[in-house]
């Protein structure tokens, strides 16, 4: 398993700057007063005005930045070094406060302390996690009383697919339930940019299910989950970016991204 995430860990050293320099990421933007944070998650999490939120795997920061913008007192956590420093970079050219620490998500509860109101997490990260059981643990363990988990994903649905530049509908190439083992990605072209990276990775597959038990498991409390029919990102290459800035699947025929709030008793 330290093979697997230093792997990963590996790749996302690569990525950083690759995503720094990506036109979607858009750093330009931010530095310009952007915020990066999407209408799903601004309106479902709600007010942070003087609320404290720990970001779990924030890779380099924007979107923890842009809560602290908000008026949340943020703490950004990501395993990536390169990404943790461009963070720490970017909150000082901003002049926007963040704490940021590298850790690796399992290694938390040894380094950082306090309790948060919110804890939040966001697009992209389930897949990284081998040990869904214990990251629900961690979530609860960060959470003050009466505080509550948000994340905004995408839908684990969609992992079945095919979703190379040659597919044209939908074909189910991968199983829906998860493997202890992950799977493989041998390296290839960036999501992000047409950058071609030199790392592989291993991904988890998490159903829907395991997601919402891992936190019940936790003794968190399901306030709701939410599906939607868009993405923030290009997920086929039969999906339509619409003016919004939401790509989606003409027809709206499957979810594309999911929301869960739960809270802490």
């Amino acid at each position: 398993m330290d093979n697997y995430l230093q792997a990963n860990r590996e790749l996302w050293d690569e990525l950083t700057p690759i995503h720094a320099r990506a036109e979607s990421y858009d750093v330009k933007g931010f530095k310009a007063g952007k915020l990066t944070l999407k209408p799903v998650e601004l309106a479902e999490v709600g007010e942070v005005q003087g609320k404290s939120m720990l970001h779990l795997q924030c890779h380099f920061g924007m979107d923890t930045l842009s809560w602290a913008k908000l008026g949340a007192r943020v703490t950004g956590i990501d395993f990536s070094e390169e990404a943790i420093a461009l963070a720490r970079n970017l909150s000082r050219e901003v002049g926007v406060k963040a704490n940021f620490l590298c850790s690796d998500i399992y290694d938390l509860p040894d380094k950082l302390t306090g309790k948060f109101d919110i804890v939040f997490t966001s697009y992209g990260v389930k897949c990284w996690l081998p040990n869904l059981k214990r990251w629900a643990e961690i979530i609860a363990h960060f959470l003050k009383p009466s505080g509550f988990f948000y994340i905004v994903e995408f839908h684990p649905f969609l992992m079945v697919f095919d979703n190379t530049e040659q597919a044209t509908d939908f074909k189910v190439t991968q199983s829906y339930f998860h493997n202890p083992e992950p799977i493989k990605w041998e390296p290839g072209g960036d999501y992000a940019s047409k950058a071609t990276v030199v790392h592989p990775s291993y991904e988890w597959t998490y159903s829907l299910g395991d997601i919402i038990n891992a936190l019940i498991g936790a003794n968190l409390r399901i306030e709701y989950l939410h599906e939607f029919p868009l993405s923030a990102y290009r997920c086929f290459p039969f999906t339509e970016k619409g003016a919004d800035g939401w790509w989606r699947i003409k027809g709206d025929k499957v979810p594309l991204i999911f929301s869960i709030k739960a809270s802490k008793e």
